[in-house]
């Protein structure tokens, strides 16, 4: 037979050795057809390969770990006429200036980030609080100080859609940039409130409320004698949005503490360099002039009376490392060269908080807090998880030895009862390539969805068998083609009845219910398109002459 005849004939079979083969490239491949720059220092040991070969990723229930679902903090003022828009121009001088007098309201007591202004894509303003203190009463009156038409009715608790998918997209960071593999953020809705949903697998309670609680609010501020008769005064000179490029965060040779070098933008650089200037840190004065943080012991005493020029590292109002302007630095700053490659860097004095002022800074600010105290938390130790993982295994095992048994003894001809389950079986296996693939996460829930897709597969390849040898002996390509269409068309539509049925599960946040939905739906694509014409050829080959 020629190349090419053989390539039309069987182009069922080969797609599905295609998809098996690019399966074991996503299952096997060292880190992954979507690996990140993360493996590489893995890969170097080779520790990551000889503990877990293949690519997968587990959810909590097959690798231990938290889950906290809290909601977001805040009140907001909807549909609000703050003279914003214009035109369908925003004035963002006047979104400043309402920001500065609700920070202004000694009744607010607002902090750095309690405040914000969100202009929708149809033009409509809403303006956010992210306090609990505050009574609707109050925050209307600070609106109209500000020049702001609202009333108690236009409040509501809770945040805007940006603010929650701008809070979302901060946890997903933290925790990739924390090196946390399979962690989940997602929004839910639950008795007409929004819940923050954070998953991370192999992560204790008490780590993943530290990495949730924290605003992460990183400024430099400039502690230098600036206010009457030289006292000292604190001015923000640097936020953390003034960050363009952060490094890993490393002891420094001569000092004690560590170091996070950083890189300012460009659009901040010329105004951080003046502001030094102006304060004096560019002159030999405010040099190695910096006597707040005790190098030994780590602690802090401020003493306004005293001369000092400080650049402190404030993260979320709390400042954890103070350090002068170095001689080289200043000089830069002095002659206008800084800015040419405007880098220094920043501190904490102990490693972990180094670490998390360099995840803050890499994943921004987290624009709103979140209300633990009123969140559900859900924990799995990994000792527990591990025996599920070892359960689920041998479920997997007894299911497919079950339905071969089953096959066998209904048909008692290896011809139709070992393609049968090698294709069922290569269906799980291109879908187990799929979730390596995509880094899904898997749980119980898709070890279900799995199992279903065994039977399911093998009851569609059953059905195809007995629509093509309930009526005789196949003697011709002809006579198969007709049955196997008939077969089909049933399978075919039992396929959309499950597709359907199955969708609004994987929609709709049901928690683990959409995990089981979702393989269940994909395997029964995978088996459509790719596993029951590919067994249709092979069944063909066995039983016709040709």
């Amino acid at each position: 037979m020629k190349p090419t005849a053989f390539l039309k004939e069987n182009w069922r079979v080969l797609l599905l050795v295609v998809f098996v083969l690019g399966a074991v490239v996503a299952l096997f491949l060292p880190g992954g057809v979507m690996g990140d720059s993360s493996y590489a220092s893995q890969g170097e040991s080779n520790q990551s390969w000889t503990e877990d070969p293949i690519n997968l990723e587990y959810g909590l229930g097959l690798e231990g770990g938290t889950r906290i679902s809290a909601p977001v903090v805040g009140m907001t003022a909807e549909n609000v006429d703050a003279g914003v828009v214009s035109d369908g121009e925003v004035d963002q001088d006047r979104v400043t200036e309402i920001e500065e007098s609700l920070y202004a309201d000694e009744t607010l007591g607002l902090e750095v980030g309690d405040a914000n202004v969100v202009v929708h894509d149809d033009g409509t303003v809403s303006v956010e609080l992210f306090l609990d203190d505050v009574s609707e009463a109050e925050f209307v009156a600070a609106l109209e100080d500000a020049d702001v038409e609202a009333s108690e009715d236009d409040v509501r608790e809770g945040v805007t859609q940006e603010t929650r998918d701008d809070v979302i997209e901060t946890i997903t960071l933290r925790i990739n940039e924390a090196g946390l593999s399979g962690g989940q953020v997602t929004d839910a809705e639950m008795s007409d409130q929004h819940y923050v949903v954070t998953e991370v697998p192999e992560m204790g309670e008490d780590e993943l409320q530290a990495i949730l609680e924290d605003r992460g609010i990183v400024e430099v501020v400039a502690y230098h004698p600036g206010g009457e008769n030289g006292t000292q005064v604190n001015e923000t000179v640097l936020t953390g949005d003034d960050i363009a490029e952060v490094d890993p965060p490393r002891q420094p040779e001569r000092e004690t503490g560590y170091e996070v070098p950083v890189q300012v933008e460009d659009s901040s650089a010329e105004d951080f360099q003046s502001d030094m200037r102006e304060m004096g840190y560019s002159e030999q004065q405010g040099w190695s002039n910096c006597r707040v943080q005790d190098p030994q012991t780590g602690e802090m005493t401020f003493n306004d009376e005293q001369e000092q020029h400080c650049l402190l590292t404030v993260v979320d109002g709390e400042p954890v490392a103070a350090h002068s302007m170095s001689q080289q630095l200043g000089s830069s700053m002095a002659s206008g060269e800084w800015v040419e490659s405007p880098q220094f860097r920043m501190g904490a004095q102990e490693y972990s908080d180094a670490q998390a002022l360099s995840v803050n800074l890499q994943a921004g600010e987290l624009r709103a807090p979140l209300d633990l105290t009123e969140g559900n938390v859900y924990s799995l130790q990994p000792a527990l998880a591990d025996q599920f993982k070892s359960y689920s295994l041998l479920i997997g095992v007894l299911s497919v030895i079950s339905v071969s048994g089953v096959v066998y003894g209904r048909y008692q001809d290896r011809r139709v009862a070992a393609p049968m389950i090698l294709t069922a079986l290569a269906e799980v296996f291109i879908l187990l390539g799929f979730a390596a693939l995509i880094r899904m996460p898997l749980d119980l829930s898709h070890i279900a969805g799995f199992i279903a897709v065994v039977g399911t597969g093998v009851d569609d390849l059953i059905i195809i068998a007995d629509e093509v040898m309930s009526e005789g002996d196949v003697n011709s390509q002809r006579v198969f083609e007709s049955r196997f269409r008939k077969a089909f068309w049933v399978i075919g539509a039992a396929a959309a009845t499950t597709i359907i049925a199955m969708s609004p599960l994987a929609v709709l946040s049901l928690g683990d219910l959409r995990g089981f939905a979702i393989i269940t739906i994909l395997g029964v694509l995978i088996g459509v398109l790719i596993t029951r014409p590919a067994y249709g050829d092979i069944l063909r080959r066995l039983l016709t002459d040709r």
